[in-house]
Parts: C-alpha cells; sequence; structure tokens
C-alpha cells in the first residue's frame, strides 16, 4: 500500500483545515466564558433591559453580542405586539432606518473595487444634475441668498456627510417643503429613489462641499448611484451583492406577506407611557413597509431586517471583508471605511468621533468619555436602534427595538457599560 510522503500529507491538512476554517458556520452560540465573557456579569444587563419592560419603558427589544466570532449573548425582551400580546423573538423583524446606510456605503465600495468608480469622482459624472448645485447662506434678518457651489460634490462627500445636503429643515426649508423632499422616510413614495434625488439636485444644501458634517439624504443619493452605476434596481444589486451572500435571509427594503407576522410594532414613548404609533403614519408610524407603492428603495433609510442578520453583516466588517468563506470585500477598503475622513470638518455630537466612509469612528476614547475602544465604529437608527464593532475586543453589539419618539430612557448608555463591564479576558 501506498503511503503519502510526510510533507505532501501536511499539505493536504493544511488545505483541508484551511477550507474548513473558510467555510466554518460562524456566530453560533457559546458560552460568554468561552469568549471571555461573564455569564454571572451579563446578569446585569439582562436584568436592567427587562427592568426597562416592566416599567413600561420599551415595548421589546433584542440584544445581540458576538465575540471572537462567536454569539456571547442573545436575548429578546418584551413583546413585539403589546396591543395583541405578541411576543418578541430573536426572529422579530425591525425597520433598522439609518442602518441602512452602512450596507449600501459597502455597496458603493464594491463598486470601486471592481473598477466601476473612484470615491473621488464627481457625483455629477454619473447623476449630472449634482455637477453644478447651489447652497443657501442665511442672513442676519433670517432670509438667505443663494450661491453655487465652489467645486463638484464628489461620492466621498456623500459617504462622510460633507456633501452639505442636509434632510431638507435647514435655511431653505421652505424650497424643500415645497419639493415635497423632508425627512428620511421614503417607503410610501410612488416614484424610484433616482427621480427624487435628481429633484434634490434644484434645492439649494446646508454647506460648501467638504466643510461640515451635515446629517441627510447623502446615502440615499449614494443608492441612486449604485441603480445608474450597476443597471440594476438598488434592491436586486444589494441582494446580489451583500444580502445573499451574507446568508441575510430576513432583510428587505419591502416586508414579503408571509413575514408580516414578525415585524415589530413601532411605539412612541409620551408622558402617558408608550403609545402605538399611527398606521402607517410615515416616519412616526408604522410605514409602509408590507403595502404600499413598494418603489422607492431609500438608500438612507429603508432596509428593515433582524438582529442576527445584521450581525453578520457587521461579523463581515469586522473580519475585515469575508463572512462564511465569502469575502465582500478586501481587507484594506474595511480599513479605509472605519477611519475618520473629516478634515477639517468636525463631528457635532459626541466628542472624540470622527466619521469614516458609512460610520462613525472613535479617536479619542477619554473625549468621548464612554466605555469602548479607540478605532470602535458604528452608528444607529430613527427607531432607536443602535450597533458597534469594536476590533480591539473582537466585539460586535446589535441592539434593535422600535420606539419614536424614545423620550430621555438611558438605554443606549447602560447597554454599553454593561456590556463593557462583562469583559474579563
Amino acid at each position: 500500500m501506498k503511503t503519502l510522503h510526510p510533507t505532501k500529507y501536511a499539505t493536504l491538512l493544511f488545505a483541508f483545515l484551511l477550507f474548513f476554517t473558510n467555510n466554518a458556520q460562524e456566530l453560533t452560540k457559546v458560552s460568554p466564558e468561552e469568549v471571555g465573557m461573564s455569564s454571572e456579569r451579563l446578569e446585569y444587563l439582562t436584568q436592567t433591559f427587562q427592568d426597562y419592560i416592566d416599567e413600561n419603558e420599551l415595548p421589546g427589544a433584542t440584544i445581540l453580542v458576538a465575540r471572537k466570532g462567536k454569539t456571547a449573548y442573545f436575548e429578546a425582551f418584551g413583546r413585539n405586539d403589546l396591543e395583541n400580546n405578541v411576543p418578541m423573538t430573536k426572529t422579530s423583524i425591525f425597520r433598522i432606518a439609518s442602518q441602512t446606510k452602512a450596507i449600501v456605503s459597502t455597496g458603493i465600495m464594491m463598486l470601486q473595487e471592481q473598477g466601476k468608480l473612484l470615491i473621488t469622482d464627481p457625483v455629477g459624472k454619473y447623476i449630472p444634475a449634482f455637477m453644478e448645485t447651489t447652497v443657501a447662506v442665511g442672513k442676519d434678518d433670517g432670509s438667505y441668498d443663494i450661491v453655487p457651489t465652489n467645486k463638484p460634490i464628489t461620492i466621498r462627500d456623500l459617504l462622510t456627510h460633507t456633501s452639505g445636503v442636509s434632510y431638507g429643515e435647514g435655511t431653505a426649508s421652505d424650497l424643500w417643503e415645497k419639493a415635497k423632499i423632508q425627512g428620511w422616510y421614503f417607503a410610501d413614495r410612488d416614484e424610484p429613489i433616482l427621480a427624487t434625488v435628481t429633484r434634490m439636485a434644484d434645492l439649494p444644501f446646508e454647506s460648501q462641499p467638504g466643510e461640515r458634517f451635515v446629517y441627510g439624504y447623502n446615502t440615499d443619493i449614494l443608492g441612486a448611484l449604485i441603480e445608474v452605476i450597476s443597471g440594476k434596481p438598488l434592491d436586486t444589486f444589494l441582494k446580489e451583492n451583500i444580502i445573499d451572500p451574507l446568508g441575510m435571509a430576513d432583510t428587505h427594503f419591502y416586508l414579503p406577506k408571509d413575514k408580516k407576522e414578525r415585524l415589530a410594532v413601532v411605539y412612541s414613548s409620551t408622558e402617558d407611557g408608550l403609545e402605538r404609533a399611527p398606521n402607517p403614519g410615515g416616519m412616526v408610524g408604522q410605514g409602509a413597509y408590507v403595502d404600499g407603492p413598494q418603489k422607492s428603495f431609500s438608500g438612507g433609510a429603508g432596509l428593515l431586517s433582524t438582529s442576527m442578520d445584521y450581525t453578520k453583516f457587521l461579523q463581515m466588517m469586522l473580519n475585515k471583508g469575508t463572512f462564511n468563506g465569502k469575502r465582500i470585500l478586501s481587507p484594506k477598503t474595511v480599513e479605509l471605511m472605519t477611519v475618520n475622513h473629516l478634515g477639517k470638518a468636525t463631528f457635532p455630537w459626541s466628542g472624540g468621533t470622527g466619521f469614516g466612509l458609512g460610520f462613525s469612528v472613535v479617536e479619542d476614547l477619554g473625549d468621548r468619555g464612554l466605555p469602548g475602544s479607540v478605532g470602535e465604529y458604528g452608528w444607529g437608527g430613527a427607531y432607536h436602534s443602535s450597533y458597534w464593532v469594536d476590533p480591539k475586543e473582537k466585539l460586535v453589539v446589535v441592539y434593535f427595538t422600535q420606539l419614536i419618539p424614545a423620550g430621555d430612557i438611558d438605554d443606549h448608555g447602560k447597554l454599553r457599560a454593561l456590556i463593557y463591564q462583562a469583559l474579563v479576558d
């Protein structure tokens, strides 16, 4: 019987192990101790969020904590639907609003990797209406002048929210209101996103490109760019290139009818406690995510997803572009996306923080004043959801709830504190 030479045997063994490693199922549930967390200390997290439910401050929520590529903590709290006593589950589906932005920004970076664009390109190269745009400059008497931009808006300006494009509530809000383009909600619009953002280009923006961080329709414009450059609707492009490869089977712009019972109900925090938001109700409501025109794929705020689906996307980022043997991005692209790009612009909402290509980025832990790590990146959504990735701790956190407005609840701060206090190794 012929035997393998030891060197050939070692080579085959290495190849087998490499194949197994690249195709192994990630995010399997393990005990917290296996990944350096304390089960006992995580009880503080469980009890605190159960208290929010019991005190009628939250209707329901899911929290998923992954560390070192494994699920260390995954709990569902409260109700999906309070009035009908439907429990929240780990497979509940949520409106993730601005958490859509990171996925669409990833799509743009994939197109750069494919040679279809450069992020230094002017937006007008692909959507001509954006080649020459304007800015509203406020005057002391409350009026404003409209002046040309001093340079074309680039794709990078959109990725970093430094294009000057707001949500239509700024200096020239009267013109945006007249154009019926205000607020982040698009689900009920009976026109493709490209038509909407093309009309935006005729309206005055808030600042010159590159000068200020202005949160707004930037990623909706990026979604329209993806449609133009790829020749596909945004939902199709994302499904083919990100959602299906990552196994995000419950991530949609509009929910299939057979999944509607899993969609968590939106509630509002009021002086009298939680109240069910109106149906559909637009921004502060249930939204047209099941019924409606289903024509507007909002790259800035349109997706629905589950905790596990979104964690798969973030784990891909933490893995420097891969998940379950599928490469979505190169390591250098992930690196570029997760460093501060603001330059002279400043991040307006917290110290020690910058903004990359789709994510906020922590630069100075003491200045920010919250538990975490330098290099951590993340964002959140209008329905009070939140997420972050901490590469130093090999940590992914996804927190979903459906609460708008949320009032003065301190759940985000306590979530962060109680997760970091449970890290013991």
